[in-house]
């Protein structure tokens, strides 16, 4: 088995459940477009890390969907907050692996050589975070469950990235941070990420 574990947290595609922020100004169905153009994306990058990939879906498992056919390990989020449910992501993983990294399906500018670049700082560091624009972060690694990171957190606001690498530096931790992306949650992201496509 390999040593990496690539974590990969989706929510399920259903109309007016995903990329809300975004579809306050798109709308519903454009929002829903938005977001299964980037879980295509996450799944491309993500099938390139020479890694044993894990799918935690938000609400229920789905067996035919884009992940098929993958070698992916498919699993349930548990938990009543982000950070509970990464919390389990990480305990679960961690039994079966030596250093896992966890990604959501928001950064378009994501790459697979960013996320094998992740994996190879663990060999020398205790946790590596990707921090994104908007004060959070997009990718998070570790070798250890370190449960100071996940609890008490206010998710999605501009402290996320910030408290988290607190928690860490105070508890002695070895912290490499990865060049900062930008995870598309509002209009103006998505048509930026857009432009860079054409």
């Amino acid at each position: 088995m390999e040593h990496n574990a690539l974590i990969i947290f989706v929510k399920n595609p259903v109309l007016g459940r995903v990329k809300t922020r975004l579809a306050k100004t798109i709308g519903d169905e454009a929002a829903l477009a938005a977001y299964l153009h980037l879980l295509e994306v996450t799944r491309d990058i993500a099938i390139g890390s020479i890694s044993h990939k894990y799918v935690f879906y938000s609400d229920v498992i789905d067996h035919h969907d884009l992940w098929n056919g993958h070698g992916c390990t498919k699993m349930l989020q548990k938990g009543d907050d982000l950070g509970e449910r990464m919390a389990h992501a990480f305990t679960t993983v961690l039994e079966r692996h030596q250093h896992a990294v966890i990604i959501g399906s928001d950064c378009g500018d994501l790459t697979t050589e960013i996320i094998e670049r992740a994996f190879t700082t663990l060999a020398e560091t205790d946790v590596v975070v990707g921090p994104s624009f908007d004060g959070g972060y997009y990718l998070l690694g570790m070798n250890e469950m370190q449960p100071q990171l996940f609890g008490e957190i206010e998710w999605s606001t501009d402290e996320v990235f910030k408290t988290t690498l607190s928690r860490a530096l105070e508890a002695g931790l070895s912290v490499t941070e990865l060049i900062e992306l930008t995870d598309i949650d509002h209009e103006a992201d998505w048509l930026r990420y857009q432009s860079k496509r054409k």
